[in-house]
């Protein structure tokens, strides 16, 4: 049951099993979660709930979730009403264009077919992820959503936490996750700290048409500054669509960002390699700095944490939301195993195991995509070659090529 305070000074004394401090894509899905399994949940989150959006056509930018994810939002009970908006993805393709011309040189096919027989994971708009995931709060009796409000205090104790909202409110919980994000509130209340590093590099988000279908192909084409990724998404006014993260150097971002219609169309076109046929953007453009961030433990007294309040990675090989959803289920496993053997499910020995469970792969995956974010970026021809000749080592050798896509899907 959502409730939606307008007034600051709304007061109350709440209780439940688990307080939820966030209410993005991963906030929500582990209050589903939660409540699923039937804990009394309190999700709160800064946004006012929106279930009817704005117009997707304004905002397409999208999210890819992986088959573990897919699984984890089937067992919150959303999967049901993401699935008929979702496009599949059953092929990764990787383009080098790093010779002297920009023309790919090397392509290397990752197929879903070597590995499973199912897609490696469906790609969505982010307004319909939203939308389903409020919808399926707003269904469990057992799960409040408490918004616009944010946590101003927590107070753990020996037994639960007191947490004071700027609503007014106060929530009684054996449990807080910090799902808020990656400047956390939550994080700095429990009083964990995280190591963040910068690129000097910011991601481009838009959505384009385009002449070819994408046949269910997600193409990352790398040159210099990073990669420029075509992500597929369903039909758009009749014509094929993909989502962009187009990542550059901090300036030429920002210049793109700011170019006139027509000047971008022609910079897209330039750097896509026609691999698609000509593109046309549609709706906005979004501009975000590129980080890398990771707590140094996920375990605080009476609270965890989740998401980007854990770690930040650069959107490469759909690793970030994915590694969130994989978070909420480690840790609503854990919890709901304590539970039903009478155990206190905000105990430091629980929350210490789903931090050894979690955090060194984690951490792994963290510097694994940083190191591949810096290859992205080389300059250097003689650095460029070098990529290109590993990747085609990669895709040569076939158990290291399954073994690398079982690693990008969340495999141990």
């Amino acid at each position: 049951m959502s409730e939606q305070h307008r007034s600051p000074r709304a007061a109350a004394r709440l209780e439940a099993d688990v307080l939820v401090a966030g209410g993005g894509a991963a906030g929500l899905t582990a209050a589903a979660l939660f409540g699923s399994a039937g804990f009394e949940v309190i999700c709160v989150d800064r946004e006012t709930p929106r279930l009817d959006p704005a117009d997707p056509g304004a905002d397409l930018r999208t999210t890819a979730f992986l088959t573990p994810s897919v699984e984890t939002l089937r067992r919150a009970g959303a999967w049901e009403r993401l699935a008929p908006h979702a496009a599949p993805l059953r092929v990764m393709r990787l383009i080098d264009a790093g010779g002297a011309r920009n023309v790919p040189r090397r392509t290397a096919d990752f197929v879903s077919d070597e590995v499973q027989d199912h897609p490696f994971g469906w790609n969505l708009p982010n307004t319909v992820i939203r939308r389903a995931l409020l919808e399926r709060i707003e269904e469990l009796p057992n799960v409040r959503l408490r918004a616009p409000a944010a946590l101003t205090r927590l107070t753990p104790r020996l037994n639960d936490a007191v947490a004071q909202l700027s609503d007014g409110a106060q929530v009684r919980a054996r449990l807080v996750v910090a799902a808020d994000g990656r400047d956390s509130a939550a994080r700095r209340m429990l009083g964990l700290g995280a190591r963040r590093w910068g690129y000097a590099q910011k991601a481009l988000v838009f959505a384009v048409a385009h002449e070819r279908p994408h046949e269910g192909v997600s193409t990352e084409i790398h040159r210099t500054g990073g990669p420029f990724t075509l992500v597929p998404l369903p039909d758009h006014e009749g014509r094929p669509c993909s989502s962009v993260v187009w990542m550059e150097r901090g300036p030429r971002a920002q210049a793109l960002f700011e170019a006139p219609p027509e000047a971008f169309e022609e910079a897209v076109n330039e750097r896509s390699c026609g691999v698609l046929g000509r593109l046309r953007p549609i709706g906005r453009r979004a501009l975000w700095p590129i980080v890398s961030q990771l707590a140094e433990r996920l375990d605080g007294p009476r609270g965890a944490l989740m998401g980007e309040a854990a770690h930040v990675v650069p959107p490469i090989g759909a690793q970030g939301l994915n590694m969130s959803l994989a978070d909420a289920a480690a840790l609503a496993d854990l919890v709901a195993r304590a539970a039903a053997a009478g155990e206190d499910i905000g105990a430091p020995a629980l929350l210490a195991r789903y931090h050894r469970a979690r955090w060194p792969e984690m951490s792994a995956r963290v510097a694994g995509i940083d190191l591949l974010n810096r290859a992205a970026m080389a300059q250097a021809q003689p650095l460029r070659d070098l990529r290109a000749a590993g990747l085609t080592a990669l895709h040569a050798a076939a158990p290291l090529r399954r073994l690398a896509m079982r690693l990008g899907m969340g495999a141990r």
